[in-house]
């Protein structure tokens, strides 16, 4: 009994431990969590190719240089175009925001509330432009930036690489008496987290696709980049689309005033982006069996992002994962004593 309330304890101290370490090492973990990130997705590709015959270091060489490719193509081919979409919001929306005040002020506003007006808008692109420098100058430094092109990358190579050795011996120290259940739990978290993971880049790309094409054929400008950043932002269930509703919502009105028409097109291109998603893209890309609940998404996102910042955005997920997999084994647990001593009694 001993025994056992003090392994309890230990576990309890190295939870919080290894809290501790992720909130002061925050600024250095991300190059690495990005690292064993790309080789955890990439390592049953990695499983295949050595199925076949190729030896494991051939097959990640073979593997990164594919990768490396298709980044450097998606930079080459993409870049530009983000670049001047960003190009034309920034010098269109000074435009934008006058649109609208004009049309505000012409509803017959009082003094007071027209000098409301001219403020919000002067607030709002000082806002706008305040953030950008924030993001540019202290939301990503020099050092950062250099360590995510340079450091995640080898991080990523040497995992990989040595994937199926580090799993091997961590299984060889896992206890005789809980063997079993140690590997049922991690083949579950494992199937849970992949699922969700790459189902759910699967289904961002798509719908950035999806709102990208739309909004271009709308005809609002800098729709590309509206588009793809509401694609990707939805992997928070709903925030995506909400996110680049009210963005394109707000730039459309700049473009097109107060036009019922193209208004009306540019949501509908999200509650058809909604639908799509809902009804076919997460069905089948995601699917049933992975059982993370969106509200249990969301919370742990927020919770995680506001503890340790754009590194808890990414280990929130697995975090989620986890501790749903815990969950439901501990709920199997008691209710399976909970019917055994029904019996019994």
């Amino acid at each position: 009994m001993i025994q056992i309330r003090l392994s309890h304890l230990f576990a309890v101290a190295g939870v919080f431990a290894a809290l501790y370490l992720l909130n002061a090492l925050s600024a250095i973990l991300l190059p690495f969590v990005l690292g064993f990130a790309l080789a955890y997705f990439l390592d049953p590709l990695a499983d295949r190719l050595e199925a076949i015959g190729v030896r494991r270091s051939l097959a990640t060489l073979t593997i990164t240089f594919c990768v490396g490719l298709v980044v450097l193509a998606l930079l080459a081919v993409g870049l530009p175009v983000l670049v001047q979409q960003i190009s034309l919001i920034i010098a269109a929306l000074p435009s934008y925001i006058a649109e609208i005040q004009s049309w505000l002020l012409a509803q017959n506003l009082s003094q007071s509330q027209s000098e409301l007006v001219d403020g919000m808008g002067d607030t709002l692109l000082a806002g706008l432009q305040s953030t950008a420098s924030s993001l540019l100058l202290t939301g990503l430094s020099f050092i950062n930036l250099l360590a995510l092109i340079f450091i995640t990358p080898i991080v990523a190579i040497y995992m990989l690489n040595d994937w199926d050795n580090m799993v091997a011996r961590i299984d060889a120290l896992l206890p005789d008496e809980h063997v079993g259940v140690i590997r049922q739990l991690a083949l579950q978290i494992d199937e849970t987290l992949g699922g969700f993971a790459r189902g759910q880049i699967l289904v961002c790309l798509s719908l950035a696709a999806i709102y990208a094409i739309g909004l271009s054929l709308v005809g609002l400008q800098s729709g590309i980049i509206v588009g793809v950043v509401a694609g990707l932002v939805s992997f928070v269930p709903y925030v995506g689309a909400a996110f680049g509703l009210v963005l394109a919502g707000a730039l459309g009105l700049g473009q097109f005033g107060f036009d019922i028409m193209p208004l009306g097109m540019i949501a509908a291109v999200f509650f058809v982006g909604q639908f799509i998603e809902g009804n076919i893209l997460t069905p089948r890309l995601v699917g049933d069996r992975v059982k993370l609940h969106p509200v249990w998404i969301i919370f742990a996102l927020l919770a995680m992002g506001s503890l340790f910042g754009f590194l808890g955005l990414l280990l929130a997920v697995p975090l989620a994962a986890v501790i749903g997999v815990f969950v439901r084994y501990g709920l199997t647990l008691y209710v399976r004593d909970y019917i055994r001593r029904s019996e019994n009694g």
